[in-house]
């Protein structure tokens, strides 16, 4: 069982990113935005998504790097292959993750989300590991800040034809929609 403890999950290992700023309004998080992310792309494994999210990737260790190593991106969570989580910025703080999006008439998605990364690609499996773990952080996330289960999109949903993630290959009804809501927790649901 997951907890929070001053907006950060205790059990996940806590690698912090400076890529990360206040929220404008501090407790408006009322939507989770699913992702997916392999480095190099697709291979798993590895310090190079820590790395990325926190501006030490060196761009000489792959051709790809070059590209990506002087972005400033992050997320709240991770999730690897085999379920570890990895908690980069507090649930309260803006993570870098969404960039240009829009999801139900409002833009900067970043403002009022959190962003979970899933080691993968559009086309692999995601691991049975990894929605086990997924479902269980969004209990977590949706009792704690009072987050409807409708209040979920990938990537591709709010940056379409930009985004592509979490892709095809993300199985969405893997995906508890109805857990963490029997008794939210921290903010009020609105």
């Amino acid at each position: 069982m997951l907890t929070l403890k001053d907006h950060w999950v205790v059990e996940a290992r806590h690698c912090p990113s400076p890529n990360q700023n206040e929220r404008p309004v501090a407790d408006d998080i009322s939507l989770i935005v699913i992702h997916g992310i392999s480095l190099p792309p697709g291979q798993f494994g590895g310090p190079h998504i820590d790395a990325l999210f926190c501006n030490r990737l060196d761009p000489t260790a792959h051709p790809y790097f070059a590209e990506v190593a002087g972005l400033q991106v992050s997320s709240h969570f991770l999730i690897r292959r085999d379920g570890e989580l990895v908690q980069y910025v507090p649930c309260d703080r803006r993570a870098w993750h969404a960039g240009r999006s829009h999801w139900q008439g409002r833009d900067n998605c970043n403002d009022f989300s959190l962003g979970i990364e899933l080691e993968g690609t559009d086309h692999d499996p995601y691991t049975s590991a990894q929605y086990a773990r997924l479902n269980e952080l969004l209990d977590l996330l949706r009792q704690h800040y009072g987050i409807p289960p409708q209040a979920l999109a990938g990537h591709d949903q709010i940056a379409p034809g930009r985004k592509t993630d979490p892709g095809p290959a993300f199985d969405w009804q893997r995906i508890d929609s109805t857990a963490g809501m029997s008794a939210p927790q921290g903010r009020d649901r609105r």
